[in-house]
């Protein structure tokens, strides 16, 4: 498909009413492209998880012009089959992610910012006594 224009007139096609009812639910699937501007956009919206999303947004149903009421969710999933052809997960997006070294250098920042790690990690307080009711090891 492409341009968020033809799916709502396709959305008016299938359930009636106009476009202009249906062009903000597309628009937000579509707003991905102020990040990138191909295909890869999709994997942010375009997945089964996504359309659930789309609902939560605008709610489980709109009412067009014409005083129809169409759920939500399937005007989403007809915006996803008509760009993918199939509704994938956003599992299915993850896969195809290659991994690169940077994408896992997570700093222990745990060891800055909380006091109890950093002294676990160092051995206990030394104002603490030996067997104290504060320690759970204790016997």
């Amino acid at each position: 498909m492409g341009h968020c224009y033809h799916h709502a007139l396709s959305s008016a096609r299938k359930w009636g009413g106009t476009a202009e009812d249906y062009l903000p639910l597309h628009q937000w699937f579509d707003e991905s492209k102020e990040i990138t501007a191909d295909f890869r956009h999709r994997a942010l919206r375009h997945h089964a998880q996504g359309i659930f999303e789309l609902e939560r947004t605008f709610g489980a149903t709109i009412t067009i012009s014409s005083g129809r009421i169409v759920p939500v969710r399937l005007i989403g999933e007809q915006h996803v089959l008509e760009d993918l052809g199939f509704i994938p997960s956003f599992a299915d997006w993850v896969r195809c992610i290659r991994p690169q070294p940077w994408m896992g250098r997570a700093q222990p920042l745990h060891k800055l910012v909380d006091p109890f790690a950093a002294r676990q990690e160092s051995g206990p307080d030394p104002g603490t006594p030996p067997h104290s009711a504060a320690d759970p090891t204790a016997a």
